[in-house]
């Protein structure tokens, strides 16, 4: 019998990555689309597959891996619509409604749950029983995968809009969430970081105490993940993690922050084998999309 194929779908709030692969994850065509209004992009995703179907034969199912806010409820009637999402188009809109015409079973997940899967099964999270990835980029977004599978309550985690301690006399910028202001993405994200200093973090001059800032937010994330999830690994990935020492300063930050509460054999000192980046690098998310569509077969 002929392999199934799968197609997969990392949509981000940059670009969407496209792909047909094998049940073994040999991917056999691949694009990218720019992240625009879905009246614009779905037409550009139904074309790549359909094109992928007359190539190498039908698709059996969808791992869909996405932004959001988006119902993940498989039992809802509106699983795989845009909910409260910020970005201008997108709520109310459905991957189903440029899936659907294939015929075949749509599994989605969020990016980062995604991402979480892939770096589990093929990256850095690999021998861990619960691992957290987070995604430091557009957006930031924490996905929880526990043997094999993501973890959620009646909708997908929120950690990117948790609240943190900021002093105003420190950072005076507000945060730029249209939600909550100065939640973690309205201060750490990509863009909240050229809003207030007008470049991304890399490109700053003599940048050590905007690093050790941005990396003291997001180790007020890196912290409540320990003690609210118990991870055997945290995976810190996206744009801004690109950035020269600020691993480095989450590790330190993280470390500070828990002050030797929690004791544990993964808790190496310093987090230099605790907090690690994406074992896949970008390809997390994609890889994890196959996998998602995978487990529909």
């Amino acid at each position: 019998m002929a392999e199934r194929l799968i197609g997969a779908i990392e949509a981000g709030g940059t670009k969407f990555v496209l792909a047909l692969a094998r049940e073994d994850g040999q991917v056999l065509a691949e694009t990218r689309v720019a992240t625009r209004r879905p009246e614009e992009c779905f037409p550009e995703v139904a074309d790549f597959f359909r094109r992928a179907v007359a190539e190498h034969g039908p698709i059996a199912s969808f791992g869909v891996a996405s932004f959001g806010p988006i119902d993940i409820d498989p039992a809802s009637a509106d699983y795989g619509r845009f909910t409260t999402t910020p970005k201008p188009g997108w709520a109310g809109a459905r991957f189903h409604d440029c899936l659907g015409e294939f015929g075949a079973p749509i599994v989605v997940d969020t990016d980062v749950n995604g991402a979480a899967l892939g770096e589990w099964a093929m990256g850095a999270g690999q021998g861990c029983r619960t691992l957290a990835y987070t995604t430091i980029g557009t957006g930031i977004g924490t996905g929880v995968v526990q043997s094999g599978r993501s973890l959620a309550g009646f909708s997908h985690f929120e950690a990117g809009h948790i609240a943190v301690v900021r002093d105003p006399a420190i950072d005076p910028f507000p945060g730029r969430c249209p939600f909550h202001g100065d939640c973690l993405e309205g201060l750490a994200s990509g863009p909240a970081i050229e809003d207030r200093w007008g470049t991304s973090l890399s490109k700053l001059a003599s940048p050590a105490e905007k690093v050790e800032l941005i990396a003291g937010y997001l180790g007020q994330l890196a912290a409540n993940l320990v003690l609210l999830h118990m991870p055997d690994r945290l995976v810190f990935g996206g744009g801004v993690m690109k950035t020269p020492g600020l691993i480095e300063a989450l590790r330190l930050a993280t470390e500070r922050l828990l002050g030797g509460y929690v004791r544990a054999a993964q808790l190496d000192p310093g987090l230099e084998r605790y907090i690690v980046l994406p074992g896949l690098g970008d390809e997390a998310g994609i890889t994890g999309a196959i996998l998602l569509g995978k487990s529909a077969l």
